[in-house]
């Protein structure tokens, strides 16, 4: 037995909507000048579609959620219509464009060996070495969504924390803890804010300041969490939760004390054992790869953020005139662009590099679908008119609803959600149709919307046995997966705790 895949539950929950669509009446907003929904307005209509028109849209959804145009008079999306667009074209090809660029900066083994570099330097010193590791990871899932490539680093990071003589939990959390954590907060990742913050109609940058701070916090507690179990174990092996394997105790350290027993850190046995000999040095190019790493994803910061609210407090501020504003179209190009760029910089070669970038783009096809799926099915609710009817049997459960507590429920709600949808994009691209209005109904920042929907998803990601990442992760680590929860529970009750105050305040203050 195995969970189906993101693809095919989104493929179920098509014909489930197409099919809910004939029982759920059709009803419609009044729409303001910005054409959000005015609340108190609702009213039914008569959708007005036959059954062919219907079994029309079910056909289509895939290629409506890719380019489906909506008429600006009837409302209604089809490919071939005169409007503005409504398919997730532009971030269709932005997540194929980052995947490309990914894609390269790997192949020119930059990162790899960075990281490695990195772990192997601080093998003497067991917290800095976590906290290090941890953070790295972080700083990359908040800005790119960086998990599953984590899973190539089990190899080095395993035996390093064994021979400082910490337990194979202790690795795993370091990489499966830190990179899910930046993914659970992310600040611009394009796969989670990215793509929720376009379903939402808002910028990528928007709410940054709120996502930013809770990155901070979160990332320094986690790391606490987990140094704080790799003493424990570190100064007494039977507190491991998983215990050793064979072989596990033959190259460890023993724990230095400070003279009264008491543990310390410092000088470790001296000579590493064989399986912590590190990478070599970076070399020029290396470097120069790392660099523009650093550069493109600090000005695609610099490029979405709106600056003149974050500096300002005020959402309606005037855009300074340094400000870029810039969305997916210009970030697409941005990332294309820098893949080429680095594959010059690292001298792959015309041949190396083209296929490289083709072999990126299809590594990221799957996520790219995701996203034309889940549009899809907003394309049949919008059709059928039944998306405000949807809206509409909540609007009563909001009104009068404190703000604070309305963004902890929308935490809370998205929960099952993303562990039936364990792919962020298309569960971004389904809820965010909902959400968004919904913010507005109950007066919170759509920007709020998205930091309470992208942490219930990175909160379930972090345990939930449908992603590869918890999965592959234990399994490469040789860690039992009961072990791993028993780890990683107290930590989850932690963050659900600082999630909702931070999500509660971020409503409260906006």
């Amino acid at each position: 037995m195995r969970f189906p895949s993101a693809l095919t539950i989104l493929a179920i929950v098509t014909v489930a909507v197409w099919i809910l669509a004939f029982v759920i009446p059709s009803g419609a907003y009044d729409r303001n000048a910005d054409g959000a929904p005015v609340e108190g307005t609702y009213h039914r209509v008569d959708s007005g579609q036959s059954f062919v028109d219907r079994l029309n849209d079910l056909f289509l959804s895939p290629v409506n959620g890719l380019y489906g145009i909506q008429d600006a008079k009837t409302g209604r999306v089809g490919p071939s219509l005169a409007g503005e667009l409504y398919g997730s074209a532009g971030v269709f090809l932005f997540v194929l464009a980052i995947g490309a660029f990914i894609t390269v900066v790997f192949a020119t083994g930059a990162l790899d060996r960075g990281i490695g570099l990195l772990a192997h330097r601080l093998r003497e010193r067991g917290a800095l070495l976590i906290a290090g590791v941890m953070t790295v990871f972080s700083v990359l899932g908040t800005v790119e969504g960086f998990a599953e490539e984590t899973l190539g680093f089990y190899g080095l990071i395993v035996p390093l924390m064994l021979a400082l003589g910490y337990d194979r939990l202790v690795a795993t959390g370091t990489i499966i803890v830190g990179a899910g954590i930046g993914v659970l907060c992310s600040t611009v990742n394009p796969f989670a804010t990215g793509v929720a913050s376009s379903a939402a109609d808002i910028s990528l940058g928007d709410g940054i300041v709120l996502r930013f701070v809770m990155w901070l916090v979160l990332t320094a507690v986690s790391i606490l969490y987990v140094v704080r179990y790799g003493r424990r174990v570190q100064r007494d092996p039977s507190k491991s939760l998983t215990g050793f394997l064979p072989g596990d105790r033959d190259h460890a350290q023993p724990a230095p004390t400070n003279g009264t027993g008491g543990p310390r850190e410092a000088d470790p046995a001296p000579g590493p054992p064989a399986a912590t000999d590190g990478p070599p040095e970076l070399t020029g190019t290396h470097k120069l790869v790392l660099t523009l790493l650093t550069l493109v994803f600090a000005f695609m910061i610099f490029s979405v953020v709106p600056w003149s609210s974050a500096l300002t407090g005020k959402a309606d501020a005037t855009p300074y005139g340094w400000e870029l504003g810039w969305s997916f179209p210009q970030l697409a190009a941005l990332f294309l662009v820098a893949a080429v760029l680095v594959g010059v910089a690292a001298r792959l070669g015309e041949a190396e590099l083209s296929s490289t970038i083709i072999q990126g783009a299809a590594d990221f096809i799957s996520p790219a679908l995701v996203i034309v799926l889940a549009r899809g099915v907003t394309v049949i609710m919008n059709n059928s008119q039944i998306t405000d009817t949807v809206l509409h049997s909540i609007e009563g459960v909001v009104r009068g609803a404190p703000s604070a507590l309305f963004a902890v429920l929308v935490f809370v709600v998205n929960l099952p959600l993303a562990f039936l949808i364990p792919s962020t994009s298309g569960h971004a691209t389904l809820a965010m149709p909902i959400l968004a209005p919904l913010a507005d109904f109950a007066g919170v920042s759509r920007a709020v919307m998205v930091t309470a929907w992208q942490a219930a998803s990175g909160w379930m990601n972090l345990w939930v046995p449908t992603t590869a990442v918890t999965i592959g992760g234990v399994a490469l680590a040789k860690v039992g997966y009961n072990k791993y929860l028993r780890f990683v529970a107290p930590l989850l009750a932690i963050l659900f705790v600082l999630i909702c105050a931070f999500v509660a305040a971020g409503a409260a203050l906006t």
